[in-house]
């Protein structure tokens, strides 16, 4: 198979598809595998390491889109839409229940899509978006801390606070990986964490790890709206796999929060948690409505490449070697995981939860890789 690696082009994307080593392996199995020149750079990686483990460098993106899969990090972009072929895998983050257009150019050109964020093995989980999440979930409590300073618009909180203060306040909504690991790290600062789950399993799980430091609380808007007056900051991280994220938070509700708190919207890729969110760039990442400066960047992980790149390869490229080594037909037979991932195949919208998310007919995978 000839495999594309390209150059991320979103604004601060600094990731890219492939690490060398995720690369070698796909070449030793005997695959031809392009990368865009300069591709890696962001992510401390030279051309000269993907050319030691047998890789082809070009220059420019057309050479590297003119193969049979492209493994790439972000959704494609407008710039790369007539890049996309009729029959192409695409590898990557897609969320397209958040990227209606995105969404329209894959049906439009024919494009097999397997998006990240919805492969999910039997027994659960999303392997491919957890490393990401939990990198989310540290950086926006590190990124919202930093636009609680007071020369940024912020309150002026010190969320550890200092003897004879009082510490910060945390409300995270969502109790996966992002949340627990939004924790960690506000819990780490000596600030008070809260969060809030509809899963009473996953509060208890919560419980447990932090031995009872953080407090939980079960999902309704009563528990949401008692929350937020008294918080400092707010992170978003609901996720409904697939699905347009739920918009727990209203314009009136989000009113109530004090002016210069800080509204991190990491489920702004599936669309935003709140009435008041829209997509920022790292070049641009806040704006304030409401007195509350909202943090909605769509690629957190982004601005840590050298960490990000390497945890999500860990986990991508065992399942690009699976998709290269047969007919990707047979390979969507041989694991569910895989095939759960489709999102688009030959112009048919593949993935139930994108299918609700607009309204649109869905056709099961399984009967498109039968025939």
């Amino acid at each position: 198979m000839r495999i594309g690696i390209p150059k991320e082009i979103k604004n601060n994307e600094f990731r890219v598809g492939l690490v060398p080593a995720g690369l070698e392996a796909l070449i030793v199995d005997g695959h031809e595998v392009i990368v865009e020149q300069g591709a890696g750079l962001g992510s401390g990686i030279t051309d000269e390491d993907y050319i030691q483990t047998g890789a082809k460098i070009v220059d420019g993106a057309n050479s590297v889109w003119d193969a049979d899969m492209v493994i790439k990090v972000k959704e494609p972009l407008p710039e790369e839409y007539d890049c996309l072929q009729p029959g192409q895998l695409l590898f990557s983050f897609l969320h397209l229940a958040g990227a209606p257009d995105v969404l329209d150019e894959l049906l439009k050109r024919r494009v097999r899509a397997i998006g990240y964020e919805t492969v999910q093995p039997e027994g659960g989980g999303l392997p491919l978006l957890a490393p990401m999440s939990q990198v989310a979930g540290k950086m926006a409590v590190q990124l919202g801390a930093a636009f609680l300073q007071r020369e940024k618009g912020g309150s002026g909180i010190l969320l550890g606070g200092v003897p004879g203060t009082k510490h910060g306040r945390i409300v995270i909504i969502g109790g996966g990986n992002v949340g627990i690991n939004a924790a960690k790290v506000a819990y780490g600062l000596g600030a008070q964490v809260a969060i809030i789950d509809s899963d009473h399993g996953r509060l208890s799980y919560i419980d447990d790890i932090f031995d009872g430091k953080v407090v939980t609380l079960t999902s309704n808007a009563r528990n949401i709206r008692e929350a937020l007056p008294n918080c400092d900051m707010l992170v978003g991280a609901a996720l409904i796999p697939g699905a347009r994220a739920p918009q727990l938070l209203s314009r009136k509700i989000l009113r109530t929060m004090r002016p210069g708190s800080v509204f991190v919207d990491v489920a702004i890729d599936q669309g935003g948690m709140s009435e008041t969110s829209r997509p920022t760039s790292h070049a641009e990442p806040v704006y304030v409505e409401e007195g509350i400066i909202h943090y909605c960047v769509p690629n957190i992980p982004g601005s840590v490449p050298v960490t990000s790149t390497y945890a999500l390869t860990n986990v991508t490229a065992p399942y690009a070697r699976k998709l290269a080594a047969a007919d990707i037909a047979k390979a969507l037979k041989a694991d569910i995981a895989l095939a759960r991932g489709v999102n688009t195949w030959d112009g048919l919208l593949t993935c139930p939860a994108v299918a609700a998310a607009f309204d649109m007919p869905c056709t099961p995978v399984e009967a498109l890789i039968t025939t």
